[in-house]
């Protein structure tokens, strides 16, 4: 029996119950900041908790150097297992017919992931006045005055997922998707993807988009995710910070289509070249 304890999980109470039973515990695709309490000169007790793990497998060299400054020398650089997860749901992509059929045979479909409002502002205005592109939008709140707000921001025809058929489908321009579990299947029916967040608190989930080798788009608070940083510097992802920077990405993108296939053929790579975390942990440990 082992025990993983996953990214920012440091729960004492577990690691002495793990520990008073003998169960070798792991913490996986963890990642530190220099900022943390661990490294604070008060951070002692916190210090301590970390020593109770047998071996942290870490996400990058500077999480094991900032360890390593510490006297925490247990540590392995592995990556993040969520790119093997996404390589995964990826597999297991749910076919959507009436999506499918939304979309049709040519169109130039933007998926929107995670949206709030902020974010719908920029991209409907957009939409609004496009009518060469089709738009699915998966908000992040899925509650009846949002969903009505959305529609009221349309001009153009819409249709809520769970009222759609095979009939008015074909007649919407925008999908909203007003129920759970579909957008990780969703985005590969895009040619680009818009991640939401990015005007708030920050950026939603990248990595379920750039499975697909779609490019991806967010707002201007995303510095505190790895992967979106790491999308940025691979050319597969681009930050807009208001309505005239989508507006100059997207146009480019849709008259550029060497631009187009090469940032998302860029996206697709982060994903792939930096899946195997899991592959490697279940080798060390012998699982």
């Amino acid at each position: 029996m082992y025990g993983f304890l996953i990214k920012y999980e440091f729960w004492k109470n577990y690691l002495d119950e793990l520990h008073k039973r003998r169960i070798p515990v792991y913490s996986v695709s963890s990642i530190f900041r220099r900022d943390q309490i661990f490294f604070k000169w008060y951070g002692g007790t916190y210090r301590n908790v970390l020593k109770d793990f047998d071996h942290l497998f870490v996400q990058n060299e500077a999480s094991k150097r900032y360890l390593s400054r510490i006297g925490i020398g247990r540590v392995t650089v592995v990556g993040d297992t969520r790119f093997d997860r996404v390589l995964q749901i990826r597999q297991e992509a749910k076919d959507l017919p009436l999506v499918e059929k939304f979309k049709g045979n040519n169109s130039f479909t933007f998926v929107a992931g995670s949206s709030w409002g902020p974010d719908e502002d920029i991209f409907l205005e957009y939409f609004n006045s496009h009518p060469e592109m089709k738009l699915i939008i998966a908000p992040h709140v899925i509650e009846e005055n949002h969903l009505v707000e959305i529609i009221s921001k349309l001009k153009r025809p819409s249709v809520r997922y769970t009222r759609a058929d095979e009939r008015n489908v074909l007649k919407a321009d925008c999908l909203i998707i007003d129920c759970f579990g579909l957008l990780s299947s969703i985005y590969r029916y895009g040619e680009i993807a818009y991640i939401g967040g990015g005007f708030g608190v920050g950026i939603h989930n990248t990595l379920e988009a750039a499975v697909y080798g779609i490019p991806v788009i967010f707002g201007p608070k995303y510095q505190k995710f790895m992967e979106a940083i790491q999308l940025l510097e691979a050319k597969g992802a681009y930050s807009i910070k208001d309505y005239e920077d989508l507006k100059k990405l997207l146009e480019r993108f849709q008259s550029d289509e060497v631009f187009l296939r090469e940032t998302g053929d860029n996206a697709g790579y982060y994903v792939t070249s930096n899946s195997g975390a899991a592959e490697k942990i279940m080798h060390m440990i012998n699982f």
